[in-house]
């Protein structure tokens, strides 16, 4: 790219912010690069909590959070605020990141001004376009238009190879989850007190296996989270157990947890943690059950087997390695699985031992050095 080029970097969510965060500083740090980041608030709260620890203040702020937006509603304003955006800025690339629906409407916003776009955490498919809904289409447009594909793993690039994109533009870079993951361990080693607020839920449950649940996949909504719920109750009975709940604030969510779950003392729901709790939360687990994608990717890394509350992933690596292993969200067969890891020593010790194959911590590095250059890493 030309000296002193600009390029955009749009995201709007907590996953987003935490799998940026890396890219915005390495970027930053690259010369003949000037970096301007503009947030949409697609998710308020949870991504300001990132926006702190990671030290980013961002340029621009959309803020088009509104309680209980469809999606055409959110993607009309996204459309028209990231537009009149990319006008005010006239960036020469915008990056984006996985498959939301900011990063997807960044895209098409570029897309329609013929400006080229840089897309991390690229080629990830379930191959099933309502499972995850509307992430899978989301992240296929945003493929459709990119002309970096930025890939985290040899599985994801060669989803774009099966979709006819040139190799050349593909870069298998790791995943920045990792990168993020390693400099907040690295953050808390030196600063205990960002994540001291668990500690209270730590003693309460330290003579207990703590299985950590998160969920709040839109396609779960419903029978799934009815089920899922009554998982979490039959979990929270077994022997020694206990079970840390950070509850996403969706009402397809809460309502569902609070008619089922009620107030019961070997459960501790709790607010959203912002990613140094996470982070601690993740150590303290035993096991982990959940919908979410990044979780797929952090918790192996910390040595934690994963149970995914779902029927497909595109995440498939964590699965073929041994890390995960997919669940779906019919309560009987959660509390089964969950129930043979904690039983069952060396069916744990398989999946906590298990290789990590989402990165080494250097994606971001590889993902500036490729944007600045236009070329390979």
């Amino acid at each position: 790219m030309a000296t002193n080029a600009k390029v955009l970097v749009v995201f709007g969510t907590r996953p987003e912010a935490i799998k940026l965060f890396p890219v915005v500083h390495a970027l930053n740090a690259t010369a003949g690069l000037k970096v301007t980041t503009c947030v949409t608030a697609q998710h308020r709260s949870l991504l300001d909590q990132v926006l702190t620890i990671a030290g980013i203040e961002p340029d621009m702020d959309l803020n088009v959070m509104q309680p209980g937006q469809s999606l055409d509603s959110l993607t009309a304003r996204l459309l028209t605020g990231i537009g009149q955006a990319m006008d005010r800025t006239r960036p020469d690339r915008v990056v984006v990141q996985g498959d939301t629906a900011t990063a997807m409407v960044g895209a098409l916003c570029a897309y329609y001004r013929k400006i080229p776009v840089s897309h991390v955490e690229a080629g990830l498919r379930s191959h099933d376009i309502y499972h995850p809904w509307p992430e899978e289409v989301n992240r296929k447009i945003i493929g459709a238009i990119a002309d970096q594909h930025f890939a985290p793993t040899e599985s994801a690039s060669a989803n774009l190879i099966a979709e006819a994109v040139a190799p050349a533009r593909i870069h298998v870079t790791g995943n920045t989850v990792i990168d993020a993951l390693h400099a907040t361990l690295a953050r808390i080693s030196e600063s205990p007190a960002l994540a001291q607020g668990l500690d209270a839920i730590a003693e309460r449950f330290r003579n207990k296996r703590i299985v950590l649940v998160t969920t709040h996949r839109r396609e779960n909504f419903g029978d799934g989270m009815e089920e899922i719920a009554r998982a979490i109750a039959d979990i929270a009975d077994l022997p020694d157990t206990a079970v840390l709940f950070p509850m996403h604030p969706n009402p397809g969510v809460v309502s569902v947890m609070d008619a089922r779950l009620g107030a019961r003392n070997n459960i501790a729901r709790i607010d959203p943690l912002d990613y140094p709790h996470f982070i601690r939360a993740l150590d303290l687990a035993h096991v982990v059950l959940t919908d979410s994608g990044g979780v797929q990717e952090e918790a192996p890394a910390l040595g934690k087997p994963v149970l995914v509350m779902r029927e497909t992933t595109e995440r498939p690596e964590g699965v073929e390695s041994g890390t995960a292993k997919l669940v779906g969200t019919d309560a009987a067969r959660i509390v089964s699985e969950i129930s043979t890891l904690l039983r069952d020593k060396q069916a744990y010790s398989a999946m906590a031992r298990a290789h990590n194959p989402f990165g080494d911590g250097q994606a971001a590095q590889r993902i500036a050095r490729v944007v600045a250059n236009g070329s390979g890493i």
